[in-house]
């Protein structure tokens, strides 16, 4: 079977069977049997799992990338309105085609792409977005751009995504759209969140920031929801620094989003809307198009490492990697994350876990250290004239009462990830190096409390 036609769930055991396979012929050695690993942790003085070893560079660039944007340079198009076959128009087309989706309009990040996104369908002061707490500020910015309320849900505690149950609950009169956020690349639990927002009349637009190429029940994420949006930003799997892309499939919307972007001219030449200037650059997309041989190919590599490092970390106790959805066949993994649940390491706290297993030579961390119901924009944008004026006062108390988010706070405490863009790119050796790091801590478990 090729490698390309493997669904998820088939590409992970044919990757545990692989790994078995390995342990049982001797290639990689069984943890216990690992000489001198397991006898005291780096950081108490012992040898380092991994020592003098690095992880591949991140962003990505080649002869390709650096000929690409010195032929852009050369040719003196330098603005997408100056050529309708420059290097954005040319993205735009082989992004599309790329997440089988059948437009795209390139902005120049993903804040933008989602902003875009929030007043090309007419949302703005007096509506509400349910998003969630759990995501880069860009994600709310999109929607207090537009002066709309974003109405923050809860998390699966075990997915790291937004719980379909409580997006449920926050809908209310004015809920326009949901906001769903892939976090980490992997998709959010799409089948439901498209049956609420069928029940209830809503559109959805797919933060996909994180999440190129990642496939559930046989689509692109991108391409589920009414809209979907991504960034280029230079940590993400397919980067350029900044930049961004709106994907869909309704031509008539994806012009909205079109005029909307070009500062409220239409593809007629009409200034026809309000609109900022969101327009992606020509060198943004010299950049993204000069690696675009590879991108599927890293990809690919991706998925495997992520998938042997699930299967080594299975029987790890108190590490449990990110839940995956049924129905997902693929996940960018721009991070691959895993809840530290400390009751399993003798009740020591992340932070020891952390510096313990940095010490042997693995970097992990945390990622949002708080979600942003706890941030100070809420308390900002409820003085404000504007959200008096178009929301009622018993509305912005409740909303101030309703902003706890528990779940969120729970995986801000136990979530650890690896910053995947570069790393996971590495060899099934550096991708065995995290799985022993973590072993060995875990094998030493009853020291950590001495850091």
């Amino acid at each position: 079977m090729n490698k390309n036609d493997l669904t998820r769930r088939q590409f992970i055991a044919a990757a545990s069977a692989g790994s078995l396979a390995a342990v049982t012929s001797g290639t990689i050695p069984a943890y216990a049997n690992l000489t001198g690993k397991a006898s005291k942790l780096a950081i108490l003085g012992g040898n380092p799992v991994r020592k003098n070893k690095s992880w591949p560079d991140w962003p990505y660039w080649d002869k390709k990338v650096e000929d690409s944007v010195v032929k852009t340079t050369k040719s003196r198009i330098w603005c997408r309105i100056q050529s309708k076959t420059g290097t954005v128009p040319t993205l735009e087309k082989k992004f599309a085609q790329l997440i089988g989706a059948k437009f795209c309009v390139a902005t120049g990040s993903g804040t933008q792409a989602l902003h875009t996104c929030v007043e090309a369908l007419g949302i703005g002061p007096g509506d509400e977005v349910i998003t969630s707490p759990y995501t880069d500020p860009g994600t709310i910015a999109s929607i207090l751009s537009a002066r709309a309320l974003p109405v923050l849900a809860d998390l699966d505690t075990e997915s790291y995504q937004l719980d379909p149950d409580d997006v449920e609950r926050k809908i209310t009169e004015n809920t326009r759209a949901i906001m769903p956020v892939h976090m980490m690349g992997q998709p959010c639990d799409m089948g439901r969140i498209m049956q609420i927002a069928k029940k209830h009349n809503l559109k959805v637009i797919e933060d996909a920031a994180q999440a190129h190429l990642a496939e559930y029940k046989g689509k692109k994420l991108g391409t589920i929801g009414d809209l979907g949006c991504f960034s280029f930003q230079s940590s993400k799997t397919i980067a350029c620094g900044e930049g961004g892309a709106i994907t869909g499939n309704d031509e008539e919307l994806m012009d909205k989003c079109y005029t909307v972007h070009n500062h409220g001219t239409s593809r007629r030449g009409l200034t026809e809307v309000a609109g900022p200037k969101y327009r992606m650059n020509e060198f943004e997309a010299a950049v993204l198009l000069g690696q675009w041989d590879g991108i599927e190919e890293r990809f690919e590599r991706r998925n495997e490492n992520a998938a042997h490092l699930t299967y080594r970390l299975k029987d790890v106790p108190g590490i449990v990697p990110q839940k995956l959805y049924e129905g997902t066949a693929s996940g960018s993994f721009y991070l691959y994350a895993m809840t530290y649940r400390k009751e399993h390491f003798n009740n020591a706290d992340r932070s020891k876990f952390l510096k313990a297993v940095a010490a042997e030579g693995v970097s992990l961390s945390p990622y949002i250290a708080k979600g942003l119901h706890r941030e100070p924009w809420i308390e900002n944008i409820l003085k404000t004239k504007v959200y008096k004026k178009m929301y009622s006062a018993k509305r912005l108390r409740q909303y101030r009462d309703q902003i706890d988010c528990p779940n969120c706070d729970k995986v801000c405490r136990e979530m650890v990830m690896i910053w995947a863009s570069g790393p996971l790119l590495g060899s099934r050796s550096d991708m065995d190096d995290i799985a022993d790091a973590i072993e060995k801590v875990y094998e030493n478990r009853d020291k950590l409390n001495s850091i």
